[in-house]
């Protein structure tokens, strides 16, 4: 059965939900970075240390990317069964709610808990938007609309900063950012009420004439597309193993020295990385259109990688050059976020492609949590150091700069059926 193409309006419906899902998903994913300092000091008390915030920071980190792998995975997977819209408002749901529960917990362990829950969500949304979108918009515009689903994200983790910058986050006012972040829950019920549902998907569950769907795990983990998920993998992981274990230990490094000249440092230094990761989100996709896929990926690895090490080991927090590196480190380094929307959807049939986009981005997420633990145990034992934590984390970006010539080269191709 072919698949009959939505209306414009209905295009441009699609768009806006999968890009609010997105956004508020980097609104989750931005949260503990900033808060978690505070939350630390403000659930342990005297008992508090520099170093047992960086530890427990490291801690909140892997449990919401073990959950957004886990998510990833299983939600996905329900996109390819009952359907993308539905995958996503469910998905909306779980991070949603469990970051609102956030505003009420009285122990680091409950909070480790609900961060775990809300990856859940976290990780889903990703999969089933990207597919929705791709498979709702012609090849022409994917490009474009691609590169607005890996803007979302970083327009997410922007929105949180400026509004911290307004208000805030203190260890005596951190609550009430959790009570924001249960607000998207608003947009999951409207998208299972109201988004139309991915043409592709509906022609390819009408052309399978099953009372009962494909096992997409069973299908992508065989020949022939097994050598196709596993170059995936590799190829979402990087750039999240980067971005969580090495460059996001900017955010409580400037806390840790910037909140006694200004309060707000650690937001306004998030604020500096989203503005540069909008743009290189925005972009990378288009720089995958114009290079290629393969080039234009080992180009990204190499700069993120001079970046990242350049941003721990070349400068530091109150110094004039910090805000700008870190600015054109968020840039780079998100390159991948714009490129990474076209170019998963690209490898893998209609039948799998929520499940095949969702494992090769989310399991990169279980190898991102325990990277961070790792990352954490190092930080402990460099006694402290965010810079030389950092610095050594980096050349986690230098693996993409082999793994992409193992890819196949997609740019001439359309959507697999």
């Amino acid at each position: 059965m072919t698949a009959t193409p939505l209306s414009p309006r209905a295009r441009y419906a699609v768009l806006a939900v999968a890009f609010g899902a997105l956004l508020f998903d980097g609104l989750e994913l931005g949260l503990m970075p900033l808060v978690s300092l505070s939350v630390s000091q403000s659930l342990v008390g005297a008992a508090y240390t520099p170093t047992l915030g960086g530890d427990w920071f490291a801690r909140y980190t892997a449990a919401l990317m073990g959950g957004a792998a886990l998510g990833g995975i299983l939600l996905g997977a329900l996109g390819d069964r009952i359907g993308r819209t539905r995958a996503m408002g469910v998905s909306i749901l779980f991070y949603s709610v469990f970051a609102g529960v956030g505003a009420w917990v009285s122990t680091q362990e409950q909070m480790l808990v609900l961060r775990f829950a809300v990856g859940l969500g976290v990780g889903g949304v990703w999969p089933n938007a990207v597919a929705l979108v791709a498979e709702s918009w012609p090849d022409k515009s994917r490009p474009v609309v691609a590169g607005l689903m890996g803007a979302a994200i970083n327009s997410g983790i922007l929105l949180l900063s400026e509004v911290a910058q307004v208000r805030p986050v203190t260890p005596d006012s951190w609550r009430w950012l959790f009570y924001l972040a249960g607000a998207p829950a608003v947009l999951g019920v409207a998208a299972l009420l109201f988004l139309p549902e991915s043409p592709a998907w509906l022609a390819s569950r009408a052309k399978a004439g099953e009372p009962k769907p494909p096992a997409p795990l069973r299908e992508l983990f065989r020949p022939p597309l097994l050598r196709i998920t596993l170059v995936g993998i590799l190829l979402g992981s990087i750039p999240l193993v980067g971005a969580w274990a090495a460059s996001k230990w900017m955010i409580p490094w400037a806390d840790e020295i910037g909140r006694a000249v200004q309060s707000n440092y650690k937001a306004i230094t998030q604020g500096w990385w989203a503005k540069g990761a909008i743009l290189g989100s925005l972009i990378g996709a288009q720089i995958a259109a114009l290079l290629g896929r393969r080039l234009s990926y080992f180009l990204i690895s190499v700069g993120a990688f001079g970046l990242t090490w350049a941003m721990f080991r070349l400068t530091a927090p109150l110094e004039a050059t910090f805000l700008p590196i870190v600015f054109a480190q968020g840039l780079v380094a998100t390159l991948f976020f714009g490129w990474l929307p076209l170019y998963l959807p690209e490898l893998f049939p209609t039948a799998v492609r929520a499940t095949g986009s969702g494992i090769s981005y989310n399991v990169g997420r279980f190898a991102t949590a325990i990277g961070v633990l790792a990352a954490g145990a190092l930080f402990t034992a460099l006694g402290g150091s965010y810079a030389r934590v950092g610095a050594a984390a980096s050349f986690i970006y230098a693996a993409g700069i082999l793994v992409i010539w193992l890819a196949p080269e997609t740019k001439r191709q359309s959507l697999a059926k």
